[in-house]
């Protein structure tokens, strides 16, 4: 078996969530995510095993919790996660729930559960966040589609876009409809309110990367990744 150095490639993530053996039940909302979360964690945001309490790391907040193994994977690829801890995915007390939670994982901003809550919290983290002063950190949501069927999300994208928060990401995964929970499309929700808001194929993750790290000053940033559901 390869020691854990040798898993540090995109390529091998199917290895390293193959090492989790136990039931996945949400197996299309996980695939759904793995070029995201690649791309964010190898290329986008400043955070490493080494400086996740630093107070100036980047911040993760995972809000589409279900469905967690390309997470866990891509956390184990970065050395936040240990492959023996991998191998005990969904046992008896592992600490890999079907729902990541923050006190039992290395890396993990937030413990996810009921849809739709997420966005609200990277609001008052990126608000902490100025109100300290720290103006590198970024705050970066991962969101599903079926959120927008949530109030608080709207009100988060209305509250994120009139206080400009320009060091906060949503990224939405659109892998049901153009016009899941706004009419005409995700994206025009969010542009409605002030927002910055792109749109990339949710498997090129060289698409993925300049969505993200264009620049967009004075206003939160929305990246629409399109997945198109596989069958």
């Amino acid at each position: 078996m390869p020691t854990a150095p040798a898993f540090t490639r995109y390529a091998d993530l199917p290895a390293l969530s193959g090492l989790m053996t136990g039931d996945e039940k949400h197996r299309s909302a996980a695939e759904s995510t793995r070029e995201v979360l690649w791309v964010l964690y190898d290329r986008v945001l400043d955070v490493s095993p080494e400086t996740a309490d630093d107070p100036d790391r980047d911040r993760f907040l995972l809000s589409k919790g279900h469905g967690p193994v390309p997470y866990y994977a891509v956390l184990a690829a970065k050395g936040f996660i240990d492959l023996a801890t991998l191998r005990r995915w969904a046992e008896f007390d592992s600490p890999l729930g079907h729902h990541p939670d923050r006190t039992r994982i290395p890396g993990v901003e937030i413990s996810s559960g009921s849809l739709g809550h997420g966005l609200g919290l990277g609001v008052g983290t990126a608000l902490g966040l100025r109100a300290q002063g720290r103006t590198r950190p970024r705050v970066v949501v991962l969101m599903g589609d079926g959120e927008f069927d949530e109030g608080s999300n709207h009100e988060a994208v209305a509250a994120a876009g009139r206080l400009g928060l320009d060091n906060l990401t949503a990224v939405v995964v659109d892998n049901s409809s153009a016009t899941h929970g706004w009419p005409g499309g995700i994206g025009t929700r969010f542009s409605a309110e002030g927002w910055q808001t792109r749109s990339a194929p949710g498997r090129d993750r060289s698409a993925l990367d300049d969505a993200l790290t264009r620049p967009h000053r004075g206003r939160p940033l929305a990246v629409v990744a399109r997945v198109r559901p596989k069958g």
